[in-house]
């Protein structure tokens, strides 16, 4: 039993996928439709350009997404099989998601990355600069973290946006607020906060403009039903309904990534294997940690690719 899953913002570098557009034409074509689509060469930024350009939600979205596209159809025809006759699931964590759809054909190549820049351009917009922030919480024991939220939510907005772990949890919100529960953390039995250099606070409710906007983008595209189920991150549970899918998609934008329920809906449905497609190994390590019961794989390069035999 095994599943599929795609990484999310933060596991962008340059140069990803790079080996794969040069030696191999199907994934050549995964990165010039997206260029086509972008009217940008969005590939040489990847492959050549500037992280700080890269890094710019409304880039490294469709990007991170291209590569992970391009590995897995290039993993697919070298072992000549069909995504649903080696996965029983794919998931992604938050823009993943959109690859997974990508990949389970609920969307095409070529709406995934228009919708991919829409929803960067319009997450990073929902916010004015400097006014949102986002910040890592590492501990053992969180059982007082819902004290500290609401302590800090008079000065501002103050959400969890990714339940990455049982050890790991994101928060995400006003500056002010985000800074002031980093500044009391050690207070309330949090190991380590750690402000996060991102551009825009992701997966609260502060992303309210950039629902709507998807919202609207979204009902213009038809969704069709999945070759294997998603593992939705707002529900944590898998899906096959693609207006449950769209619903999920939308929903996800201003709630918490819940990724630690993700691997244990994984492991309760026996999966023993996890493959991470793209560029990375957060997914993987986060899985490892979670279970020493599962076979963890990545396949960022070409030798990833040769040296699993699944």
């Amino acid at each position: 039993m095994k599943i599929l899953a795609f990484p999310g913002q933060g596991s962008q570098k340059i140069g990803m996928g790079k080996l794969f557009y040069e030696n191999f034409s199907i994934a050549k074509k995964v990165f010039e439709e997206v260029d086509e689509t972008l009217k940008f060469k969005l590939s040489k930024l990847i492959f050549d350009g500037n992280i700080t350009e890269l890094s710019l939600t409304s880039n490294t979205q469709p990007a991170l997404m291209a590569v992970s596209i391009a590995i897995l159809r290039v993993f697919l025809k070298e072992n000549e099989i069909k995504i649903n006759q080696t996965f029983e699931f794919v998931c992604g964590h938050s823009l993943g998601e959109f690859t997974a759809l990508c990949a389970a054909n609920v969307i095409s190549l070529k709406d995934t990355a228009n919708l991919l820049k829409i929803r960067g351009q319009s997450m990073q917009e929902a916010v004015p600069q400097g006014e949102g922030s986002m910040a890592a919480l590492i501990s053992s024991d969180f059982s007082q973290l819902d004290k500290l939220i609401n302590m800090v939510t008079k000065i501002g907005v103050c959400e969890i946006a990714n339940h990455n772990s049982s050890e790991q949890i994101v928060i995400s919100g006003h500056t002010k607020a985000v800074q002031e529960l980093v500044n009391n953390a050690s207070k309330f039995s949090i190991k380590k906060a750690l402000l996060l250099n991102v551009s825009a606070p992701f997966h609260c409710s502060l992303m309210m403009p950039a629902q709507s906007r998807l919202q609207n983008e979204l009902k213009e595209i038809n969704f069709n039903v999945p070759d294997l189920p998603i593992i939705c991150n707002y529900t944590a549970a898998s899906e096959n309904n693609p207006e449950k899918l769209k619903d999920n998609i939308i929903n996800q934008v201003t709630n918490k990534v819940r990724w630690k329920e993700t691997m244990e809906f994984a492991l309760d449905k026996k999966i023993n294997t996890v493959v991470e497609c793209g560029s990375g190994k957060v997914l993987s390590g986060l899985f490892k940690r979670f279970s020493k019961d599962l076979n963890v794989y990545n396949i960022e390069t070409i030798e990833d690719l040769k040296d699993l035999k699944i």
